[in-house]
């Protein structure tokens, strides 16, 4: 936090959120240096926070003095994605914009957006040049007040774990916790990073990121101060930049402060609503589904023809509309016999991912095809095949952090994927930071420390629940989570700690453009046939969410609209039973049938309900879903497409 008194700095501009319950004002110092306050109600939620940043030629942190404030204006907007929360977006935000000027006679503006859900603010650095302008530093500073608290997940060292293939978001959140703690690692903090101050829930990241940015990520000091860290050298390309490089003008990435209530978090937009707008001209190809995934418990031994067939048809038995052939299918499969795996499965109705190794010399893994998508000849040549031979998308995996050189090569193979209409899935990856609107044909991204973790560590086995329960306020707020959930058997060496009513709430709780189920057809046979039936049937996209109740880490119930029907699931990652009462009058429902454990962890009662009022009680390391009918349409949507009346 600024040591800045208080009184020694003046007011420049102020702006409220369309409501007027938000406003952030900008203060200059006596020093200018500028500085931004946020406010919800009046109360301040951040302390006078510094802004600014540094280039190779020249500073923006003191001595900076004001050209231009414009007038706020009123900026609205809608949007279409196809992997979030919902599928139509609108959004109205007030705007302005802060002009100044350093002693070098060098200009920066600083562009503001209130939304109702919060604030979000970047840098444009102003004129033009033929040479290139290196961002060296970001002052950006986020001032707590020592009384929040915090959710924070470390990021991890660069050129660590396995292969040297960190930094993948591939750790758990701290509960929690002071402001002051420190991360474990060198490399700081992630976004998005969760925050409370009394009743008061605050969510930093940032969106829309230039292809020639890096991606940021936090660092704090003792004082509970969190500033804008750019990464380490490392996160690169082969021969690749890791800072921002541009001539000018060039803009940064957003700033994000999502303001309100845990719902007001949970239902934000915010994170999507300033990413760069869609990109593609065409996105017929574009198609949202459940796909059967062999390697996510059966690992690298499944990747062979027979295994693959078989999920195929295990696929067609469920309805589903993918099949992801993993790790070296190239070896173990080959080209020809992935054009027959390709052929049965259309001739099925079902369609084709496959895996690929992004790596170029970043780290030492040996997993293929590998080396095959450094350039864009390269990708074309890949891309024209996989495309005839009617594969529908790629898994692309271990990526080297967020260099600019990496967030540049993300942008690289979405555009070349879109010429030749195929899907992507980002593993071993950064945060999407709104790229899915941008670049629709991103379905989703690991970036998540997801089930195939759970399968190799007992101790993270254990904490599963309060995870679950941690990401959906955190890391799959504004970007679909590649986590590749529920697991209805046994795992080789692992002894689950969830029940099978948990794991059937996670498809709900969790959103990807592509959620890869990774229970297996032996465990599949082996459940109900309601159970099958729901899992027959889950939608693919999202009409409307909404947070019915939950607290970080400790339990959640989420309902998602889709066409005639209201999807709501529950989890309890506490170690007391979590009794509720739920009120589903909003979902104008007929009838419903309700998912919950049965007399063992492993067994799943299903029953159905006339009255929208409904008590549970979830055991701990339990779950629960609920699928509602419409009083205009007592069918399911995939039964029947009528249009419904809420």
């Amino acid at each position: 936090m600024s040591n800045i008194v208080f009184a020694e700095s003046h007011a420049i501009a102020r702006l409220e959120s369309p409501d007027t319950k938000l406003e952030v004002i900008v203060y200059k110092t006596a020093t200018g240096a500028v500085q931004y306050q946020l406010l919800s109600a009046k109360k301040a939620l951040l302390a006078p926070s510094n802004l600014g940043l540094a280039l190779n030629n020249t500073s923006f942190q003191t001595g900076l003095t004001v050209v231009n404030v414009t007038s706020p204006i009123t900026q609205t907007g809608s949007y279409k994605l196809w992997t979030g929360k919902q599928t139509d977006y609108d959004f109205e935000a007030n705007s302005l914009t802060v002009t100044l000027r350093n002693s070098s006679a060098h200009e920066i503006a600083i562009q503001f957006r209130m939304s109702n859900d919060g604030l979000a603010f970047r840098y444009e650095l102003l004129g033009e040049s033929t040479d290139t302008r290196v961002v060296m530093e970001e002052f950006t500073e986020f001032a707590f007040f020592a009384d929040t608290q915090a959710w924070l997940q470390p990021k991890a060292e660069a050129q660590s774990g396995w292969m040297n293939t960190n930094p993948s978001y591939e750790e758990e959140y701290l509960q929690q916790v002071s402001v002051n703690t420190q991360s474990p690692s060198s490399n700081g903090w992630v976004y998005p990073a969760l925050f409370k101050r009394d009743q008061n829930y605050l969510l930093l990241s940032e969106a829309g990121l230039p292809a020639y940015y890096s991606g940021t990520n936090l660092r704090n000091d003792e004082q509970g101060n969190f500033f804008v860290k750019f990464p380490h050298p490392s996160e690169i390309t082969t021969n690749g930049k890791y800072l921002p490089e541009h001539s000018l003008p060039f803009v940064t990435p957003w700033r994000i402060v999502v303001v309100g209530s845990l719902a007001s978090v949970f239902e934000s937009n915010l994170g999507t609503d300033v990413a760069k707008a869609n990109q593609l001209t065409s996105t017929d190809f574009i198609k949202p589904g459940i796909a059967a995934w062999s390697w996510g418990l059966l690992k690298d031994d499944s990747t062979i023809f027979p295994v693959q067939k078989k999920f195929i048809d295990y696929a067609v038995d469920m309805h589903w509309q993918y099949v992801l052939v993993d790790a070296d299918w190239d070896q173990k499969i080959g080209f020809e016999k992935l054009q027959e795996l390709s052929d049965y499965a259309q001739s099925k109705g079902v369609a084709l991912w496959v895996w690929y190794n992004s790596s170029g010399a970043w780290n030492q893994t040996v997993y293929s095809p590998k080396g095959s998508l450094l350039t864009h000849t390269d990708r074309a040549t890949v891309f024209e095949k996989l495309s005839s031979m009617g594969i529908k998308g790629i898994k692309v995996d271990f990526f080297p952090g967020d260099g600019s050189s990496a967030i540049a090569y993300y942008e690289e193979i979405l555009k070349d994927a879109a010429k030749y209409k195929l899907m992507v899935n980002f593993h071993g990856a950064t945060l999407p930071r709104g790229l899915q609107r941008t670049y629709p044909n991103l379905m989703t991204v690991e970036a998540v420390k997801g089930q195939e973790m759970i399968t190799f560590f007992q101790d993270f086995a254990n904490r599963q629940a309060v995870h679950t329960a941690t990401l959906p306020f955190t890391r799959n707020v504004f970007d679909p989570m590649d986590f590749t959930p529920m697991v209805l058997g046994d795992m080789t060496d692992i002894k689950r700690s969830t029940s099978n009513a948990f794991e059937l709430a996670l498809p709900i709780l969790f959103l990807s453009g592509v959620q890869h189920l990774v229970t297996t057809p032996e465990q599949m046979s082996q459940v109900s046939e309601p159970v099958k039936k729901y899992l027959r049937n889950i939608p693919v996209m999202w009409e409307k969410s909404k947070l019915l109740q939950g607290f970080p880490g400790k339990h959640i119930t989420v309902a998602r609209k889709s066409g005639c029907e209201w999807y709501v699931a529950g989890v309890n990652a506490m170690e007391e039973n979590l009794p509720l009462e739920l009120d589903l009058s909003f979902t104008e429902m007929q009838d419903a049938t309700v998912y919950v454990e049965g007399q063992h962890n492993r067994e799943v009662n299903s029953y159905d309900i006339k009255r929208p009022q409904l008590q549970l009680v979830v055991k701990p390391n339990s779950g629960f879903v609920i699928v509602t009918r419409n009083k205009a349409n007592n069918q399911t949507q995939r039964e029947n497409s009528n249009a419904c009346n809420i």
